[in-house]
């Protein structure tokens, strides 16, 4: 089995519903996104995929999250947008593009949101 990783990062704000403390109220984050693939055949050039690739399948859900309120934004209008729900939401995005793009070849191992540099949160099937 193969793996190939790949980083991004969006600055957006939110708050979490239901929460006692400091994170209900309105605040940002410098988000960080980390999108493991697995498969267990590489393609014609010796790849699993290509990094630029699983770069563009990222792009449009960074560029739909960053510099935005979370909380104004489906799903999370009536999701909280924890970074849970984030990782889960880059996880099912990420995942039908690959599976339309491979045919099923590539698929997503885990998704981590990290919210700082030392507090993340991993989703995974």
């Amino acid at each position: 089995m193969y793996e190939v990783a790949v980083e991004s990062g969006f600055s957006s704000g939110h708050y979490l519903r239901n929460y006692r403390g400091k994170c209900e109220n309105p605040h940002g984050h410098n988000y960080k996104v980390r999108v493991i693939l697995c498969g267990k055949d590489l393609d014609g050039a010796g790849l699993l995929l290509d990094f630029k690739l699983l770069k563009q399948v990222m792009r449009p859900v960074i560029e739909r999250l960053d510099h935005q309120m979370l909380n104004d934004l489906e799903p999370f209008t009536r999701l909280n947008p924890s970074a849970e729900n984030l990782a889960r939401y880059f996880y099912e995005e990420t995942a039908r593009q690959l599976s339309e793009m491979t045919g099923g070849r590539v698929a997503v191992k885990e998704c981590t949101v990290y919210e700082t540099d030392t507090t993340a949160a991993t989703y995974f099937e």
